[in-house]
């Protein structure tokens, strides 16, 4: 059964924060302009060493596993460091998660994490073994941070206001399933959820939780798959509610999740506007929320990061 986690402090001016690259590589440009952002908001940046490393033979990894989880351990471990924000998504925090030493890290302060798509496998880690909530909201070398003002300011004030961001809806939100679930959220990129079922990093079920779904560049068919999958291995088990978000550059989503999840009684939610769309909304999670699908909102019982 899935619990509330301890939240992390938010951000203050002068604060610094870690930039890490633990799936792919990111462009040098993308990278500059995301750090001008965060610095724009009276952030210290910190750049870890290995970010625009390349692996020497897969050109989809930024820099190979040792490197990629060393700056992730090392910025984890600063006492200085407030927050690690990923550069971008891609593939690789798989390969690199079991090299770091989590209990060094779970002997620090708490820290906030930020990212989405493959950063999912980070979330989870960072939830079973720190216990921390962290934000699944847009990264620092992405297009739709370095482009949309509005996923900046919601990823901005969620991190230093987060009073103001604990209702969360999208201008193109909608009622898949009516009714109103309270739980903690759970979940992030479908694919990855799938993928890392049966590793044995907890949440092993979304029992008591309200999901978090979203995925880029998935034919309808592999929606399905990745939905089947995690039916069949008892993941939706308990689950109190869903919450969709984008579908980027994916076959329809919403007929499969409805075909498959709607027999699961429970409200779903679609288009809240969190992942990989152009305008993301940044949603913890590891916190208590009301999801009413019929509002098409999801509030937070609390902020997301603690007062300091």
């Amino acid at each position: 059964m899935l619990r509330h986690l301890m939240s992390p402090p938010r951000l203050r001016p002068g604060d610094m924060v870690a930039v890490v690259a633990p799936s792919g590589p990111v462009h040098a440009d993308r990278l500059d302009a995301g750090v001008n952002h965060l610095r724009g908001w009276g952030l210290d940046v910190q750049v870890m060493p290995h970010v625009l490393d390349e692996h020497p033979g897969l050109g989809y990894l930024a820099g190979s596993d040792e490197a990629r989880a060393a700056d992730f351990q090392e910025a984890w471990l600063d006492p200085d460091v407030r927050a690690v924000v990923s550069a971008r998504g891609g593939y690789g925090a798989a390969r690199m998660i079991d090299l770091v030493d989590w209990d060094a890290l779970a002997a620090t302060d708490p820290k906030v994490l930020v990212g989405y798509s493959d950063c999912t496998v980070l979330h989870q880690a960072v939830a079973a073994h720190l216990g921390l909530v962290s934000l699944h909201g847009p990264m620092a070398g992405t297009a739709s941070f370095l482009t949309s003002e509005p996923a900046r300011d919601h990823l901005r004030r969620s991190l230093f206001e987060p009073e103001t961001t604990q209702t969360i809806t999208g201008p193109l939100a909608h009622t898949l399933v009516g009714g109103t679930a309270r739980g903690i959220t759970t979940g992030g990129c479908l694919s990855l959820l799938a993928t890392s079922v049966g590793f044995g990093t907890p949440p092993t079920s979304a029992a008591g939780g309200i999901v978090l779904l979203e995925d880029v560049a998935e034919r309808a068919y592999q929606i399905d798959a990745h939905l089947t999958y995690l039916l069949r291995s008892g993941w939706f088990d308990g689950a109190l509610g869903i919450a969709l978000g984008s579908w980027e550059d994916c076959g329809p989503a919403e007929p499969v999740v409805r075909d498959l999840l709607g027999a699961l009684g429970i409200p779903i939610v679609g288009e809240l506007g969190f992942g990989h769309g152009p305008d993301p909304r940044t949603v913890p999670l590891g916190v208590s929320v009301e999801l009413d699908a019929d509002a098409c909102t999801l509030t937070l019982d609390q902020p997301a990061l603690a007062q300091r």
